[in-house]
Parts: C-alpha cells; structure tokens; sequence
C-alpha cells in the first residue's frame, strides 16, 4: 500500500518522524546548519542558550593563512601571459621600459610591478601620397605613390617617436618632392621611374631610423608620373614620337644584324678565293719556272733533238685545237681510208692517225688544249729557226 493511500497512516519519506508536518523543508534551517559548519572551520565556537562561544565572529591563523595563500597564488597567476607569433611583448617595470619578448608564453611581474604591452609587428602599413611638383628641368608633373610599413622595432615604435606614422607621412612628401626636385621630367615618365622608387624607398628608411620611429618600409609602388591635363596631349605625341623612334631604331639594329655577317662571310669568302688564286698562281708560275729551266738543261745537252721535240709539242698543241684531219700517207700505201670524221670530231680528245711499221695507219691520240699565251719552250724554237 501506498504511503498517501487513504489508511495507509503517515508515512511521508520527507517528514522526520511519523505524523510530522508534510510540508518542505525548512529553508532557515538549512542556512543555519551552513553557517555552523563554516564558523567551525574559521574557528567559530557554537553558540548556546546564553550568548556566544569562545572566538565566535573571529578567524583562526589558519584560515587567514589559507586565504593568503589563495591571493598570493592569484596574483602571481596574474603574471603569465602569452605572445602571438605575429606580436612583441613590450616589458615596463614601474612605467620605464625592460625587455621585449617573442611569441610564446611569458611570465612577468604582475600589476603593479611590471605590465607588459602586445604590439603587432607583422601588421602592414600603407599611405599613398599625391602631389603635383617641379622637375629637375622646370617641368610639373604629377606623381602618385603608395608606401607600406611595418613595425620593425616595437620598443622605439612605442617609446622614442611621439607620432611614428605622422613621421612617416611627413619623411615620404619630404623625400618624393627632393627626388622627383633632382631629377627631369623624361627620366621620371619613363625608364627611370623603377629607379626613383628605389631611390625614395631608401631616402625614407634613412629618415625613420634617423628619427628612431620603429619603422621599415617594405616596398614603395610608384604609379606612372602624368604631365598636367592641359599639356597631356602634347606629352602624349612626345611619347609616341618617342616609341615609335625606339621601335625604328630596333628595326635598323635587326637589319643590321641580318646584313653584316652575311657581309662577313661574303668578304670571307672573296679573301678565301683571292688567297686560293694567289697561291695557285704561285705554284704555277714555279711550275712553269721548273719546266723551262729542266728544258734549258736538256737544250744545252743536246740541242737538236730538244729542238725537234719542243716542235713537235708545239705543233700538237696547235693543231689539237684545229678542226681539220691530217693523214701521213706513204708512197705504195692504200690512199682510200674511211674515217668517220663527224665522230672524230666530236670525240675529245681528238685523234690523228700515223703509219703503222706494217703499212697501216695507227690512231695517235693529240690532247686538246686552250690556247694560251706561247710557253718559254715555243720562244726558244722561235729563237732557233731565226737563227738558222
């Protein structure tokens, strides 16, 4: 049976005892009973009937310890702090300035000993910087650049300039109007303008360690310099007069380079042949020096018989070149003879016929040579005949 079932009698499982009250709890006892326990563990007595225990409202040196303890634990928690990897940690002990730490967990004196402050170094910086001004040449020309930065020193950052990113825009118009002051408008708007960026990025970075600001520039992007919009269109022709001679020029470099070692080789290979002639016409020269020297010797051994081959030679060459047949028929012999001229003719070299030492006529081969100018040997049969 149920104990709320009618005549089940009192069985409440809250109530203390049988036939108690079957209402809650009772709340102020409950914080009554809290309050006992904590006072017996701070040293607080339990108090009676007549008035408060002994040490009742005081601590033990205990609790006062333990509590203590708890606070210098908390505090010196307090001290730990961590880095990111994209910050420095700027140290300070009583306001002035003691170490600057990396990323990673730190500990440093709590508050207020010691405070620390996270500055992010990894963060870029960009101005941009737009100004009409004066060449070197007395020209105005327009220029528009950009310049980023970034904290390189977090100490000097905080501690040694006032207003580091105001010195920065003031070191980048100080420099751009001295740079672009020295230099002349073509130079500016053309070729030269990589080159005024690089100059500008240094300028700066000397000013902003000059000042201690902290400060490194990264890059400095200069957009392409413009003449003011009323002579832009006469600047405009200037340039493309300009192009348009770069581009000629290139055309003439590429022809040139086309022609001249085809010229080269051309002048190389006249010499070649000029030296292959020259020498050629050495060796015959000393050829032909040889021979009439080495007849000279056989005429002066015997003269008649070197008289009658040099005419002999002679005739042959002369005749070599003739269109005409000659037949040496002897007396008794057969004079009819058939010769196939036309082929004789076309054969090279051409043949002449001889008496053979049986009667017959023998084929004697006569080479064909140029006419040219008489050889020494043909002078020295001239000089014979006129002497007989």
């Amino acid at each position: 049976m149920a104990w709320n079932e009618p005549g089940g009698g009192n069985k409440d499982p809250w109530s203390g005892r049988p036939g108690g009250d079957q209402g809650p709890p009772d709340l102020d006892e409950v914080v009554r009973k809290l309050q006992e326990r904590l006072g017996g563990l701070f040293g607080g007595g339990k108090p009676t009937g007549n008035g408060p225990s002994n040490g009742g409202g005081r601590f033990s040196s205990k609790a006062i310890g333990v509590v203590l303890l708890i606070l210098v634990l908390v505090w010196l928690a307090s001290g730990i702090y961590i880095v990111e990897p994209a910050e420095r940690g700027v140290v300070m002990r009583f306001g002035k300035y003691t170490d600057t730490t990396g990323p990673g967990p730190h500990w440093h004196m709590p508050l207020p000993l010691e405070t620390v402050i996270k500055v992010n170094v990894d963060e870029i910086s960009t101005i941009t910087h737009r100004a009409s001004m004066l060449t070197q040449d007395e020209n105005i020309v327009e220029v528009e650049l950009t310049v980023q930065s970034r904290i390189q020193d977090a100490a000097d950052y905080l501690f040694q300039d006032q207003d580091p990113e105001r010195t920065l825009n003031d070191a980048t118009v100080t420099v751009v109007r001295v740079t672009i002051g020295q230099s002349k408008l073509d130079y500016v708007m053309t070729e030269g303008r990589s080159a005024v960026a690089v100059t500008i990025k240094q300028r700066i970075q000397k000013l902003l360690d000059r000042y201690k600001t902290g400060l490194i520039v990264t890059s400095v992007n200069m957009q392409p310099a413009k003449p003011p919009e009323q002579v832009k269109a006469a600047f405009d022709d200037a340039i493309k007069a300009r192009e348009d001679k770069e581009r000629l020029e290139n055309q003439a470099e590429a022809y040139s380079n086309e022609v001249l070692p085809h010229a080269r080789g051309r002048a190389a290979r006249i010499l070649a042949d000029a030296k292959a002639y020259r020498d050629k016409s050495i060796a015959e020269a000393e050829g032909e020096s040889a021979r009439f020297e080495a007849i000279l010797t056989e005429y002066a051994k015997a003269p008649a018989v070197t008289r009658e081959r040099l005419y002999i030679e002679t005739m042959e060459q002369v005749m070599s070149s003739n269109g005409k047949v000659l037949l040496d028929v002897q007396e008794g012999g057969n004079s009819l003879i058939y010769l196939p001229i036309d082929q004789l003719m076309k054969q090279q070299p051409q043949t002449t016929t001889k008496p053979g030492s049986n009667g017959n006529e023998e084929p004697s081969t006569v080479a064909t040579v140029p006419e040219k100018t008489p050889t020494p040997p043909q002078r020295v049969v001239d000089r014979d005949r006129r002497a007989r």
